[in-house]
């Protein structure tokens, strides 16, 4: 739909196997038998030619010459589909073909800004399977003069989980096996089989009840958003309640974002929540904001050609104890909206991280986010913990 070497290997790649996604055998079997694959056998490798192609460096180029993030997010979707096809495929055009789609995104990092004026390239690979499911992993690699160490070069890592639903039942279908090769590939497997057993353990869990300490924090949390509700003259001007930071949009989903299966792809809503996520980290702080990480994400309902989208936005809390690197945490959620059935599901959640190159400028600071409702303060506590949990495990690895 654009003019993007994702999208160009997406098609180089699918050509044969999306003849048959698109216009299926009527009655095809199942495929019978399942392969072994390795994961040299996904493996795809994508080059943007900033350097040289104006047209391709205008697409991806930001205010601030630097690549957008929210369409290298998207690009990331499509190109781990395509691999998750790669390895799905059996070669047999008399099967039927298996509906993929994206369950997950695990949290991604960015370690170093992207230039746009910096050749690109994205690598990938399937490095673990289930029953029904696969994890794809991405590196984006912008090198440099000044840097010839290929791992130092790597400014983002990202892992998809694809699930795989039988196009005709629509029940979860066995994907081909995976046998590593490397020590690298070894090591990679096991350690995405131990994310697999943590994601199952996390999944069921019922809410449980705030024990004393974590009471007072959400009194603690609620107090300050009490003076602002109730005697706003006496309140602290460096906070805000969190209802005053939010932001909105909304969309009809056409078919030019949809994917091979007549589904939106989970890329573009990864694309719209980062663009609005980004409009709410600039329009609180009043600088311009510097992406860190976007959260693990689920995508929990699929979201269909024609559907209405809204996007809500807020900053959820902030954290100020580093005064040159302020971190402003925010919540985009997705709904589908179906105004004739008078209904709104929640299509995914997004956290995103970001913060500001200059903290204060001229008097001017980045304010505290206070919540108004209890509600608000026990979601913030949530947030906090599960914040806290991730960085104690990235300490202990």
């Amino acid at each position: 739909m654009y003019h993007s070497p994702v999208t160009n290997a997406l098609w180089e790649a699918r050509s044969k196997i999306f003849e048959r996604l698109l216009d299926p055998p009527k009655d095809a079997p199942p495929q019978s038998e399942l392969l072994t694959k390795t994961p040299s056998q996904s493996r795809t490798s994508i080059l943007y030619n900033f350097s040289t192609d104006y047209i391709l460096r205008e697409q991806y180029r930001d205010p601030w010459n630097e690549v957008r993030i929210g369409k290298l997010l998207e690009d990331l979707d499509a190109l781990a589909g395509t691999i998750s096809v790669k390895h799905c495929s059996d070669d047999d055009s008399m099967t039927r073909p298996l509906l993929l789609v994206t369950a997950s995104v695990d949290k991604i990092v960015l370690k170093k800004s992207i230039s746009v004026d910096i050749d690109l390239k994205i690598v990938g690979a399937v490095i673990w399977v289930g029953r029904s499911s696969i994890e794809i992993q991405l590196e984006v690699i912008q090198s440099t003069k000044e840097v010839s160490d290929t791992s130092d070069s790597v400014v983002l890592t990202a892992n998809f989980i694809f699930v795989a639903r039988d196009s005709k039942t629509g029940k979860a279908a066995p994907v081909n096996r995976l046998s590593p090769q490397t020590e690298r590939e070894k090591s990679l497997f096991e350690e995405a089989e131990a994310r697999s057993k943590l994601r199952k353990r996390k999944t069921g869990g019922d809410r449980r009840e705030l024990d004393n300490g974590e009471v007072n924090r959400l009194e603690a949390l609620l107090a300050e958003g009490r003076v602002i509700c109730d005697m706003p003259a006496l309140a602290d001007r460096n906070s805000i309640l969190l209802r005053d930071t939010r932001l909105e949009n909304a969309l009809i989903c056409q078919p030019q974002q949809r994917n091979i299966h007549g589904r939106i792809f989970g890329g573009f809503l990864m694309l719209r929540a980062f663009e609005l996520a980004f409009s709410t980290a600039y329009a609180f702080a009043g600088l311009m904001p510097c992406f860190l990480e976007v959260d693990h994400v689920d995508f929990l309902r699929p979201v269909d050609v024609g559907d209405f989208l809204r996007f809500k936005s807020c900053v959820l809390y902030t954290e100020l104890e580093n005064p040159d690197q302020p971190l402003i945490n925010i919540e985009v959620v997705a709904h589908v909206t179906r105004p004739e059935f008078r209904s709104s599901e929640v299509s995914n959640t997004f956290y995103f991280t970001f913060t500001v190159s200059k903290a204060v400028t001229n008097g001017f600071r980045i304010r505290n986010v206070v919540p108004g409702t209890q509600e608000e303060a026990h979601h913030i506590l949530e947030r906090m913990d599960a914040k806290a949990l991730q960085l104690s495990k990235g300490v202990s690895k």
